[in-house]
Order: structure tokens, then C-alpha cells, then sequence
């Protein structure tokens, strides 16, 4: 099973990925531990990496694609995985596409958790509290103002990926506002439903498409068949025609007898 999750940040993607890994057996892959795994391991794309990193640059997304080409190819990986960080944008989402059409893999689906932006505050506030009182350190980036900037960032780049799954019947949207275990639970139901259900319809073709589109499907045995009714309708006309021009002249014949026989009475 191949997935990808999408959601602004605080939605709960990191959260239901590790149910999603534990439930399926497959593994969660985030862009930033792949490009430092890749690095330490010395590999070529890991060394091209690094000298981008070194100079202060972004990585650019071929050289992401490589390194989660790399990746997909490990055993333990072989079951499916969750992506995390990747795609984020338009441009990403189709060179992942290229990627896997040339192993011969498809994605699964890409899951959207839908939620109210405007609640997000509360709860990474909530969040923030609730590790405190555990102890647990705190992501620098926890906060009212950081959060508003990955906000703003997830619009502009990653939202329109949104529109291009739900184009090509991949995506699959729950609602990330609920419980946990209901979010889960949709989840599971949406993973868990016949395909051909859960993807859109596609809108009917125009009736002169369809009527071409059947006539080219039509097996050659129909055609056939279809071709002889025709030739025999044709034929019962024609004979019909000809029935009906015999009768006309027998009546005009029979008439002019009995006109020439009254001329001669006369």
C-alpha cells in the first residue's frame, strides 16, 4: 500500500501515518531522514545532497525523486510505504507519478484530513500544554506564529495538490476535525472500499460519442449479424415494392378493359 497524506500543518498527518504503518506493515518515509540517511551512507545521490546542503541551497526535487528512488527499492519498503514531506508541490507530485509508473507501481490513494484552519491554533496550543506536562521537549516551530507562516506556506504550495489527486481519482478526504480514532476509522473505511466505488465517477460522453464508442467496441460477430438483418430487411422491402407495383398494373389493365368493352357496347 502506497499513500500519501495531505493536510495543513497540526491536522494530525504524523499521528495517524504511525497507525496507518503499524496497521498495514508498511513504512513511514520522510524526505528530511531519507536525504540524511543518504548522506551518511555515502551514496552518490547522498553526496550530491550534501553539496547542495553544504552551500546553503534547497535540494532540488530531482534529486529528491532519486533518493526516494533509492529508498522505495529497500526490503523493507517492498510492502508500501506513507510518504512524509513529499510531494509538496504541483511539479513534485508529478515526477513522484513518473517515478513509480517506471517501477511499475501505482499510489494507493492520497489522503486529505479536511479541518478548520481556524481551530488549528487551539490545538496546537493544546498540543504544546499537553507535552509540557509531560516533559517532552517542544518542536521550535509550536507556536501561534510559526504555525500561521506554515499555514500560509502549505496555501501556496502544497493545497493545489488537493485538486490535482481529486483529478486523478487518488484522493480520498475524511474529516481530520473529528476524534482520533474516528479519523482512523475513516481512514480505514475509505482504504477499505471497492476502488471503482470510491473514485468519482466520470462524466457520460456526449451521445454521438457514446454511439461511436459502442459501434467500435461491437464485437465483429455482432457486426456481422447486424449487417444480415439489414440485408434482409432490405430485401423484404424491396419485394414488398415490387408486390405492390404488380397489383397496380394488373388494376390498371382490368380498368382499361372494362373501358374499351363499354366503347364498343356503346
Amino acid at each position: 500500500m502506497r499513500l500519501i497524506l495531505l493536510g495543513p500543518p497540526g491536522c494530525g498527518k504524523g499521528t495517524q501515518a504511525q497507525r496507518l504503518t503499524d496497521k498495514y506493515g508498511i513504512v513511514q518515509l520522510s524526505t528530511g531522514d531519507m536525504l540524511r540517511a543518504a548522506v551518511k551512507a555515502g551514496t552518490p545521490i547522498g553526496q550530491k545532497a550534501h553539496d547542495i546542503m553544504a552551500r546553503g541551497e534547497l535540494v532540488p526535487d530531482d534529486v529528491v525523486v532519486a533518493i526516494i528512488a533509492e529508498r522505495i527499492d529497500q526490503p523493507d519498503a517492498r510492502n508500501g510505504f506513507i510518504l512524509d514531506g513529499f510531494p509538496r508541490t504541483v511539479p513534485q507530485a508529478e515526477a513522484l507519478d513518473r517515478l513509480l509508473d517506471e517501477k511499475g507501481l501505482g499510489l494507493d490513494a492520497a489522503i486529505e484530513l479536511k479541518v478548520d484552519e481556524g481551530i488549528l491554533h487551539h490545538r496546537i496550543q493544546k498540543r504544546v500544554a499537553e507535552m509540557k506536562a509531560r516533559g517532552e521537549a517542544v518542536r521550535a516551530d509550536d507556536n501561534p506564529e510559526a504555525l500561521e507562516k506554515r499555514v500560509h506556506a502549505y496555501r501556496l504550495q502544497t493545497a493545489p495538490l488537493v485538486s490535482y489527486y481529486r483529478n486523478h481519482g487518488s484522493l480520498r478526504t475524511v474529516d481530520g476535525m473529528a476524534p482520533i480514532a474516528d479519523v482512523s476509522a475513516a481512514i480505514d473505511r475509505v482504504l477499505e472500499a471497492p476502488k471503482d466505488k470510491a473514485r468519482p465517477a466520470k462524466p457520460a460522453a456526449p451521445a454521438r460519442a457514446r454511439s461511436a464508442t459502442r459501434k467500435r467496441a461491437a464485437p465483429a460477430g455482432r457486426r456481422k449479424a447486424a449487417k444480415r438483418v439489414s440485408k434482409a430487411k432490405a430485401r423484404a422491402t424491396g419485394k414488398a415494392r415490387a408486390a405492390r407495383s404488380a397489383r397496380k398494373r394488373v388494376a390498371k389493365k382490368t380498368r382499361r378493359k372494362a373501358i374499351n368493352k363499354a366503347r364498343r357496347r356503346g
